[in-house]
């Protein structure tokens, strides 16, 4: 296995956030072979040196688990928000779990939750493209040419949105494949073209279909999915 920053491997391992991470090492409770290291940027090769925090070791487990969850509305992807749910209190297992990009807290549908650090940090590196799906409802009936508009590209932040698939479902419906991920990209394009999102899905993500699991609910990926993700993600299957 290549080197890895220190701080990236505890949070692969799922023994800490990336952050707090550079926390433990900044306060000398990081160890690589014995030895304490105090500096941010450090490398370790995870198949030969023994890292340890708190004195305890830590290392990639043998088995990750990859689940698909189907987000409720009101809940925030995030692994720590005070005050409100947030999609890792729907899954009750004693492991960290990662969410794997974002649905923001009024939006539903899939989202893919792991704990193999290394898929999840290639699956959002931005040289990796992958197809995401969304139905959508908006609050007015929207015309052809609003629908092109987004399709071609919408003015956002300065720089126009990648070219995108739309195919009519009805008056006020449509389905979306975009093939980026913009900060509530495809609401913003909506009211750019003055409507107004009442409703977003995901149903499909990397390859993965949301099928028929019920809002709330999430199952493991089955082998042959893991497979089709790791591949996507450009690593060994």
């Amino acid at each position: 296995m290549t080197q890895v920053r220190l701080q990236k491997y505890l949070s692969q391992v799922g023994a800490c956030s990336r952050r707090q991470g550079e926390a433990f090492i900044l306060a000398g409770r990081v160890t690589v072979n014995g030895r304490p290291v105090t500096t941010l940027g450090t490398r370790i090769d995870p198949e030969t040196d023994a890292v340890c925090l708190d004195g305890a070791r830590v290392s990639l487990p043998e088995d990750h688990l990859y689940i698909m969850l189907n987000k409720p509305v009101g809940v925030v992807t995030s692994c720590r928000h005070r005050g409100e749910p947030v999609v890792t209190d729907l899954i009750d297992l004693p492991r960290r779990l990662f969410p794997v990009g974002r649905l923001d807290k009024d939006s539903t549908g899939l989202l893919l939750m792991t704990s193999d650090g290394r898929i999840h940090h290639q699956l959002l590196h931005p040289r990796f493209d992958h197809e995401k799906t969304y139905e959508v409802t908006v609050r007015y009936p929207i015309d052809d040419a609003s629908l092109d508009q987004m399709a071609v590209g919408i003015l956002l932040d300065g720089t126009l949105t990648r070219p995108a698939t739309i195919q009519r479902l009805s008056a006020r419906r449509f389905r979306m494949v975009l093939m980026e991920g913009r900060n509530r990209q495809i609401r913003r394009m909506v009211q750019a073209v003055g409507n107004r999102v009442d409703r977003l899905n995901r149903i499909e993500m990397a390859g993965l279909s949301l099928g028929d699991l019920r809002p709330g609910k999430w199952r493991y990926l089955t082998e042959k999915e893991v497979r089709r993700l790791r591949t996507r993600a450009g690593l060994q299957s």
